[in-house]
């Protein structure tokens, strides 16, 4: 059953919900139940905070019983995203009915904190580069949950936001990762960017974990003839040894793909690196990492190594921490997703 618990909205700024006499941390998804005011009376799913979770570990609203119960639906669409459950909705899917595929290259990452180094390098390497965000599934499945995103449009970094499957809330929906990337010719993107929200699903099993949905995106590209590139999942200092290097999501997913696609990295010797070989944990170095991503591929997959500006993004005011680690904590982190989005931008040229 839902955990849900009546509670009274005692700030908005940020969202704090009054909950058993304990004043909570709590989110709202404005598009679904609306503004949130102080003395709110409110339902929310109190499960990720009693379990004590990270990215997730605060209160849901599920609905605002004060001012959340007259809403008419958000449009007369019969596509509905969440559908058989109580937060079933119409969306208007992007899916295009005729025209001419676009043929842009697809950058899958492993994880939503691939997403603004990614997108910072790709308009380094290309100024005006139309890069569009493709979220699915693997972490958050709200689109507004992302401040990440929020920022990256600002910035105008990113040039638009799909949320596809069983993610929503996006600027636009798809029912699929395949019909999004198949309309991305409508939408005027150049280069796409595909993987999770924020968050990742994890069980600590070789297959149950949110990193699989990499494999899902780039099939779909693959499918569709568009060239497919995997940011991978690297780690100088992660206190995990299964995440630490190459982690065992990106293996596993290289393991899998039943198609060749390209793999940026960094240079494993950059001038001025934070972090030297000698000072990484075991496995933690940029050129341990590396050669394990040569062994793993082993003329599988491609091999683009790349250049990066670590400190150029340090100072860009993007997000340069990983699960509580900063850039210069763990450089290696943010090296392989700055990797990615500078091959993606000169993909985007070769197409």
């Amino acid at each position: 059953m839902l955990k849900l618990r009546r509670g009274t909205v005692t700030s908005t700024e940020p969202l704090r919900v009054l909950v058993d006499g304990q004043e909570r941390a709590a989110w709202a998804d404005a598009a679904f139940v609306g503004e949130m005011r102080e003395g709110d009376d409110v339902v929310v799913n109190v499960v990720a905070q009693d379990l004590g979770l990270g990215s997730g570990g605060f209160d849901i609203v599920h609905v605002n019983l004060t001012r959340g119960l007259e809403a008419g639906a958000a449009g007369d669409e019969h596509v509905i995203k969440l559908n058989y459950t109580s937060l079933q909705h119409p969306v208007l899917p992007v899916e295009r009915a005729n025209g001419e595929r676009r043929l842009v290259p697809v950058l899958v990452i492993p994880l939503h904190g691939h997403l603004a180094p990614a997108a910072w390098a790709a308009a380094q390497a290309r100024a005006g580069l139309r890069v569009g965000f493709l979220q699915g599934a693997g972490g958050a499945l709200a689109g507004g949950l992302s401040e990440d995103v929020a920022e990256l449009r600002a910035r105008e970094l990113l040039c638009g936001h799909v949320t596809a499957g069983a993610a929503f809330g996006g600027e636009r929906e798809a029912i699929s990762i395949l019909g999004a990337l198949d309309a991305v010719g409508s939408l005027g993107w150049e280069a796409v960017i595909a993987g999770p929200g924020p968050g990742i699903l994890g069980s600590d099993t070789r297959l149950g974990h949110g990193g699989m949905a990499a494999l899902d995106a780039a099939h779909a590209a693959l499918a569709l003839g568009l060239p497919p590139l995997v940011s991978p999942r690297l780690s100088s200092s992660d206190p995990r040894p299964r995440h630490r290097g190459l982690s065992h999501h990106t293996a596993t997913v290289l393991e899998l793909l039943l198609g060749t696609v390209r793999v940026p990295v960094p240079e494993a010797e950059v001038e001025g690196w934070p972090l030297l070989d000698a000072e990484a944990p075991e496995g933690g170095s940029p050129q341990a990492a590396l050669d394990s991503l040569i062994e793993l591929c082993g003329g599988r997959h491609d091999i683009a190594v790349q250049r990066i500006d670590l400190d150029g993004y340090a100072g860009s005011g993007l997000p340069a921490t990983t699960m509580g680690r900063s850039i210069a904590e763990d450089p290696l982190f943010f090296a392989g997703a700055l990797a990615s989005g500078r091959a993606l931008a000169e993909a985007s040229e070769a197409v």
